[in-house]
């Protein structure tokens, strides 16, 4: 898949059990200008689904990016191409959500504080250390960059809890693959 096949406008969040979502997902090797608009469109779909952070996956592209940004200031958009999350430390447990899942909450322990490594959508290097909420995005959203999710943490309480949406989800899905197979969009 090269970025310049991408069509930005038709980009969409998608849900589970898309297998794009448990895909292991491939670095970006083209950077420049449509790398760049390929994230403000994934900026702007995580905000008018009122999300906090949106991976690639969760737009159907198997690639190692993703956005974050977790008050409401645009001057706080962060775009991170091939992520590396390093120097854990500490952690707590803490009810997460998901673009990809809606209606679905798990509890997800996760370290406290972690150093982001990636690039910015030129190629340029930076590095980040943060805590408390906007580690914890950047993980949830790194785990999109190796097929894992949330329901991956569940307890069986909570696969209890959560059974009905994860079952309306997957007929969903099986309906949309039917309607694609048959040609019917």
């Amino acid at each position: 898949m090269q970025i310049s096949d991408i069509q930005i406008d038709r980009l969409r969040i998608v849900e589970y059990p898309e297998p794009v979502l448990r895909k292991t997902c491939r670095e970006v090797t083209e950077f420049g200008p449509r790398l760049e608009a390929l994230c403000r469109k994934m900026l702007e779909i995580m905000r008018a689904d009122r999300g906090i952070g949106l991976a690639g996956p969760q737009v159907g592209l198997p690639l190692r990016l993703f956005v974050c940004n977790t008050t409401a200031d645009p001057a706080n958009d962060l775009i991170c191409v091939n992520p590396v999350l390093e120097d854990f430390e500490g952690g707590e447990e803490l009810e997460e959500g998901c673009l990809s899942l809606p209606e679905v909450a798990v509890s997800v322990r996760r370290p406290g504080s972690v150093t982001l490594r990636a690039v910015d959508p030129h190629g340029t290097p930076f590095a980040r250390r943060s805590s408390d909420l906007l580690a914890r995005v950047w993980q949830h959203e790194n785990d999109h960059l190796d097929g894992r999710m949330i329901i991956d943490y569940m307890s069986t309480e909570s696969a209890l809890e959560n059974r009905r949406a994860l079952k309306l989800m997957e007929e969903n899905y099986r309906r949309r693959t039917r309607r694609r197979t048959a040609g019917i969009r």
